[in-house]
This record gives structure tokens, sequence and C-alpha cells, in this order.
């Protein structure tokens, strides 16, 4: 008998490809979208649903509205919840990134409950929410980080983005331990990088790869080191958290950990004098002088720059069974697509 999966986020840049793979493995999946008449956002997942055995189903729900997503999950066997906001441009970080994240996790889960039926629960959640500052490993003595760790030095002023991850995901704990009904498992990915499946997503990734191939970055990529990771990796790593029994708690997803300048070579060798990518490691001095025009502050240059990081992803390996893509692939994809689709 298929599963019914209620997934939110579907029409994102990972939600697409969790919906992709729901429907390629046989799920029913019902997806949620704030507006169903706007069938442009999902049209490419239909068009996927009619070639698969799965069947995809649309609701419309509001992340900001309590019970929008009951009907979608009543008589759901689990919940894969993406949706949140990953913009890496806002002028009001409370609204813009901290409540949808924090409400949005709130409103899916307590549909869960109301369903009387979800078993399972795969929160997306973020690296960011266990690291917040590259220092933060070094100050706490560490040589790597690791599942067991929370981002504690986030605020709604200094790394927002960060801060919204956090309070979210510790929102979902705080609702998964005062019910017995359903599991809770919590997919922590690093910097995703990978094509898309909806031509139409406005993921920070995405924007933050046509600034690098742009010449955003022209004159000088900061010693600032992420761990990066295959979108379809970490598609591939909620499906299996949602198929294992054995799967427990949180995970890191990242295939290896790079500095922005590393990133800019790998394209520079798989494209020589294609794009205008940097051309030099921008001293951190400079970046205390231009931060503020790529939105860095002070703080975050201090605490971020120069430091390197260590992300331990050896429980995704063991418990789910992850392989990892090498990040080259992803990178060539993602820039094959966005020349393809004429966005850079």
């Amino acid at each position: 008998m298929k599963k019914t999966v209620m997934v939110t986020g579907g029409t994102g840049y990972l939600g697409g490809w969790v919906v992709k793979l729901l429907l390629d493995a046989g799920y029913t999946v019902r997806m949620t979208v704030r507006d169903r008449n706007r069938e442009d956002k999902y049209a490419p997942l239909l068009s996927l649903s009619a070639a698969a055995p799965g069947e995809l189903k649309i609701y419309e729900a509001d992340l900001l509205q309590a019970g929008s997503f009951d009907e979608a999950a009543a008589g759901a066997d689990a919940v894969i919840h993406v949706a949140s906001p990953f913009t890496l441009r806002f002028k009001d970080p409370q609204k813009e990134l901290i409540e949808p994240a924090v409400n949005g996790t709130r409103n899916v889960l307590m549909a869960a409950n109301h369903s009387k039926t979800v078993q399972k629960i795969i929160l997306t959640s973020s690296v960011a929410a266990i690291l917040g500052d590259n220092a933060d490993m070094q100050a706490a003595g560490r040589t790597e980080i690791t599942e067991d760790q929370f981002n504690e030095t986030s605020s709604s002023e200094h790394q927002p983005y960060s801060y919204s991850k956090v309070q979210a995901e510790k929102t979902a704990w705080d609702i998964c331990k005062n019910q017995d009904q359903w599991k809770l498992i919590v997919m922590n990915p690093a910097f995703i990088m990978g094509p898309a499946v909806t031509p139409l997503s406005n993921s920070g990734s995405l924007q933050f790869m046509r600034d690098m191939l742009s010449g955003r970055y022209r004159l000088g990529a900061p010693a600032l080191e992420f761990g990066y990771v295959d979108v379809r990796d970490v598609a591939r790593a909620h499906l299996l958290g949602l198929a294992s029994e054995k799967a427990e708690g949180r995970f890191i997803l990242s295939e290896r950990v790079m500095s922005m300048w590393q990133l800019a070579e790998m394209i520079k060798a798989a494209y020589p004098g294609r794009f205008k990518l940097p051309l030099m490691r921008s001293p951190k001095f400079m970046l205390y002088l231009v931060g503020w025009a790529f939105g860095l502050s002070p703080k975050y240059v201090k605490r971020n720059i120069g430091y390197s990081i260590n992300l331990n992803n050896s429980k995704s390996i063991r418990d789910l069974g992850l392989h990892y893509t090498p990040i080259e692939t992803a990178i060539r994809d993602m820039v094959d697509q966005l020349m393809r689709l004429k966005l850079v």
C-alpha cells in the first residue's frame, strides 16, 4: 500500500527534488502551496507526476495561518516540512525570516498532531542551527562540528537567518517532546548546490551562484568557508530518513568544506575564461571596509573570515546510508542549467 506524505515547500529549490524523488518511489504526495491558482509555480511537478508511479495532490496552506495545514495532514502517514525562507536579502529579519520559520514549523507540526495518523516528521533545518559563526568551533575548543551542538551565538541582529533556523528547530523539538504520536528526524544541510527541478525557484543558493558567475565578487573572494552539499543528496537524505527504522535525531549533510575562493577556482577549472570570477582572495582588512556592500557586518567579518571549520558527516553515512555526490558534479550541473536557462 502506497504511503501518503504531506510536503511543504515543494515548489522550492530543495522541495522540488524531495517531491520528485517521492513520486519516483511511488508515494502519494500531498504538496501544500500558498496559492493553488498559481499553477505556473507547480506545473513542472505535475508533469513529473504524470510520468511517475506516485501521485501528486495539491493543497492550499499558509505557513502563518494556524490550522491551514490540517486538511493536507489528515490521513497522511508522514510529513516532510521543507518550507522556510532562505534569502540572503531582506529588510526586516523578524517578519521575513524568524516569524515565518518558527510559526510555520509550529503550524505544520500541530497539523500533524491533529491528524492522529502522522507517524514520522522529517524537518529540514540547517547546519546553521548547529554552527553560528565559524569562530564558534575554535572558541568551543572543538576540532569538528557534530550533531550534539546548537548554535548559541546568532540573534535577530547578528546572523538572523541562522537564528531563524535555530528557533524553528528548537520549536520542533519542544513540540515533539509533548506528544507520542510521531517521531521527529531533522536534516541539517550545509550550503546546498546543484540544479533546480522548478526553474522559477528563487532560492538563495541559486542567487549566490548567479552573483558568483556575474562578477559580484570579481575584485576578490573572502576567506570564508562553508560546507557544501548536492541538493539531490539532501533530498535523498529526507527519503532515507523517512524509510529508515533506526534513524534518530539530527543529521549534518555536507560533502566537503571549502572557501569561496576554492569554489571559484573549481568553477574556473570547469569553465576556463567563461565567467567574471574572483581575481584574488580578499584580505580580511579589506572586508572591514567594503563588507557592507555584500551585507557583511563588521562582527560577521571578525567572527567568520579566516576561520576554518570541519563538519562531521559520518552519522549521515552510517545511519542513513547516504552516498555523497562530489560537489564538482553539483556545481557543474548547476552552472550548466543556469546557462541553459540564460540566467547567467
